[in-house]
């Protein structure tokens, strides 16, 4: 016996008699100005949306696998502790180690030991740029089945700090001369794009995606310029995304840079598709009412899994003004444990494939991205752009806009800029130093700051104390 389908007993309805019944409803009041509002992107977003709206659009397909893993987020400046840190980690549900090298004092054996890499992929975030580094640990990895992401990044570093490591020169053959060696091993990957930079310093999304797609060209021009490399070897690459907290419009974002990588790469004759590694924004986080974070985190991480992210790792509440430590990290931990295992989020992201709202924004953020991007390219680059300071003093304007929004309580950051707690005391209990520092250096470029919305109304509460 065939199920009837429910749906049939009622009429179709179009997109114009819902605005009818609606504009009705507002007994006068205007429909623009009452239901639709405009994103710090320059989207409108409408009250509803209607399959009317994605009959034209381009459908995106997302991957085939849209499993995810629980990554866990571990400085390396003590070898012992990282692998101890680790060990406990996968115990309790990791899934994939993230660590940050900090220098090239090395004791690898230490870092990894009890650890069946076979099972766990790895993500190498290095602070410096050393080739010998990069041998110590392909002489240790060789002959281990696991996955190995070498998060290498000149022009990140560069656009962060406003120097190259050494001079565009000795940085780009550092990293020829490293995709040589890594180059004969399976299932390792060389480059980063640091994405997440460009948000927490105040981009909006459609900059961070053109800013993202530009600094990826950039490697790829590289490459694809290089007689003694090829860009069909060298990637995937690995785009490093903070998610903040406009919920649907994240989903939609790293929808979008997996749609704008594939049409860059194919342009590259490359098939191999982008990894994601995604996790919650510093942007939106606060020293005081600390608790509230566990919620804004939970949300983002939600947005990464459901926008297809491949890696997911989360910071502890505390994590601004705290050190590391193990309470922290579990309840960070068990967030993802709860969406994937209790929320059967696990294959998450085909969910949102088909909404007409996430293909709606998925559409705009990806064609304003491609038009960003084109700016960037017919102007000379991105590298040039940012040599010229027009990366720079777009971020600052697009930061500055949210900042004031910020101010005004027009984004509201609950128990910070409204229904603060008077008697919230935080002075004693910092452990780390939560706000920009500060460092007169020379630099070849002007840096890019990333800065949280909440520090100078911090400031001014701790200076009350």
């Amino acid at each position: 016996m065939n199920s009837p389908n429910l749906f049939n007993e009622f009429p179709q309805v179009s997109s114009k008699q819902w605005k009818q019944k609606i504009q009705y409803d507002l007994k006068g009041a205007d429909y623009n100005e009452t239901l639709i509002w405009e994103s710090l992107e320059g989207i409108k977003v409408k009250p509803y949306y209607h399959s009317e709206d994605v009959e034209n659009l381009k459908s995106f397909q997302q991957k085939g696998s849209s499993e995810w893993k629980i990554g866990q987020p571990i400085y390396a400046g003590n070898f012992s502790l990282a692998n101890k840190t680790a060990i406990d980690s996968l115990k309790r549900g990791a899934e994939s180690l993230v660590f940050t090298i900090p220098d090239q004092d090395l004791d690898i054996a230490s870092l990894f030991q009890g650890i069946d890499l076979s099972k766990y992929p790895l993500h190498l975030n290095f602070e410096t740029l050393d080739k010998n580094v990069i041998q110590e640990f392909l002489e240790f990895l060789k002959g281990k089945s696991t996955s190995v992401f070498f998060h290498l990044d000149l022009i990140g570093h560069l656009g962060k700090t406003g120097n190259w490591y050494q001079n565009l020169e000795k940085d780009h053959q550092i990293l020829e001369d490293i995709h040589a060696m890594v180059s004969k091993f399976d299932n390792f990957s060389v480059l980063s794009v640091a994405i997440s930079h460009y948000q927490n310093s105040g981009a909006n999304m459609v900059q961070q995606l053109a800013y993202g797609l530009a600094h990826a060209n950039e490697y790829l021009n590289h490459f694809s310029n290089t007689a003694s490399t090829s860009s069909k070897n060298i990637f995937p690459i690995t785009f490093k995304v903070s998610v903040g907290s406009n919920y649907f419009f994240e989903i939609a974002k790293l929808r979008a840079l997996r749609w704008l990588w594939q049409t860059l790469a194919k342009n590259y004759g490359i098939t191999s598709d982008c990894h994601v590694l995604a996790f919650p924004t510093q942007r939106n986080k606060t020293l005081y009412d600390y608790n509230v974070n566990m919620l804004r985190s939970t949300s983002e991480c939600m947005s990464a899994v459901l926008g297809g992210a491949d890696t997911v790792h989360n910071q502890a509440y505390d994590a601004i003004y705290h050190k590391d430590n193990e309470f922290g990290d579990r309840i960070a931990r068990n967030q993802l444990l709860l969406l994937k295992d209790e929320s059967y989020f696990g294959n998450g992201a085909k969910a949102a494939g088909g909404t007409y709202y996430i293909e709606s924004l998925t559409q705009q953020l990806a064609e304003k991205a491609l038009v960003l991007f084109k700016q960037i390219e017919s102007s000379g680059g991105f590298l040039s752009e940012l040599k010229k300071g027009n990366i720079q003093r777009k971020i600052k304007e697009s930061a500055d806009k949210e900042q004031g929004l910020f101010n005004d309580g027009n984004i509201v950051l609950l128990g910070t800029n409204k229904f603060q707690n008077p008697q919230d005391r935080m002075k004693d209990d910092m452990e780390l130093y939560p706000f920009v520092k500060k460092q007169a250096r020379k630099t070849l470029i002007e840096p890019i700051i990333a800065r949280r919305l909440a520090e100078q109304m911090e400031i001014k509460r701790l200076d009350d104390e």
